[in-house]
């Protein structure tokens, strides 16, 4: 589609060219002037083409890992400006994300935020993350699979839910997934596994460590990033059951998009239960419903 449309624009420009190019004759500089109009079209052309809105934004197959955590190590390591400046214009929201939101250092418009962005990371345990976070995941060939296979299985049963684009970068042993409006941005040090001599210097519940590894990093951005789709309407004024059960029923999605059970609490079982009995219930209408009462 994208093919035919950049032909029907060059032949409609080539036949404008033809009627100048006659005109231009006429004045002995046909030759010359024909050839940069040519140029100039097909640079015209080709940008627009470029610049056209990309129509697999919204489908699932094409769902991967972007690796912004490799300019981000560039930057940190080598001190390589050029990585820097193309994580401003290339990812301006997932830098502003992680220098104000998750690192609040300051604003990426502060004149000397990039001498304390790179400051930042000189602590040597986050020198030592970053380097090893690079090795660990120098391949996320097993981490696309997975995220294709599971927003495939979600977009089939929710239609309308915008894909995101996915991300990722170095944190500070903060978070573990970030979202934002179609975007979800994963810290890869978070996800360095239980056995991690790193994670041994804090305190680190064994159940903690345990959802710290590669396997989790997928189940993890699909549920977050429904949660995101999906929030709970009055969220504070609700009762901690109600709280658990609304996490459960995502968990609960996750295993099934997943095809496993990744997610194994009381709260998940009670959802299963309720889904066993009730298989009129869509994926969609579980989510979307706000009454609890018929699964406690």
């Amino acid at each position: 589609m994208k093919i035919l449309t950049f032909l029907a624009y060059y032949l409609f420009f080539i036949s404008i060219i033809s009627i100048f190019a006659y005109k231009i004759r006429a004045f002995r500089l046909s030759h010359r002037l024909f050839y940069i109009l040519i140029a100039a079209i097909t640079l015209f052309s080709a940008c627009e083409f470029k610049l056209k809105p990309n129509e697999d934004d919204n489908d699932a197959a094409h769902i991967k890992v972007e690796r912004y955590d490799r300019l981000q190590s560039r930057y940190l390591i080598t001190g390589d400006f050029s990585a820097l400046q193309e994580m401003n214009t290339e990812y301006p929201i997932e830098t502003r994300t992680l220098v104000e939101k998750m690192l609040r250092i300051g604003e990426v418009g502060d004149h000397n935020i990039n001498e304390k962005f790179l400051r930042f990371y000189q602590d040597s345990t986050l020198q030592s993350i970053i380097s090893d976070a690079g090795s660990e995941y120098a391949d996320m060939d097993d981490i696309n699979k997975q995220l294709k296979k599971v927003f495939l299985q979600l977009k089939e049963w929710l239609p309308n839910m915008p894909i995101p684009r996915v991300y990722a970068q170095i944190g500070a042993l903060d978070q573990s997934i970030v979202v934002g409006e179609r975007m979800i941005g994963i810290s890869l040090d978070k996800y360095m596994g239980a056995k991690y001599p790193i994670y041994q210097r804090y305190d680190y519940s064994a159940e903690q460590l345990r959802t710290m590894g590669r396997n989790y990093i997928v189940p993890d951005c699909a549920s977050f990033y429904l949660l995101s789709l999906y929030p709970m309407e009055n969220y504070d004024s609700r009762t901690q059951m109600e709280k658990d059960l609304h996490m459960g029923k995502v968990m609960w999605v996750v295993n099934k998009a997943m095809g496993k059970q990744i997610f194994t609490t009381d709260y998940v079982n009670i959802v299963d239960r309720y889904m066993d009995k009730h298989h009129d219930v869509s994926i969609s209408e579980l989510l979307e419903s706000d009454d609890y009462s018929k699964m406690k």
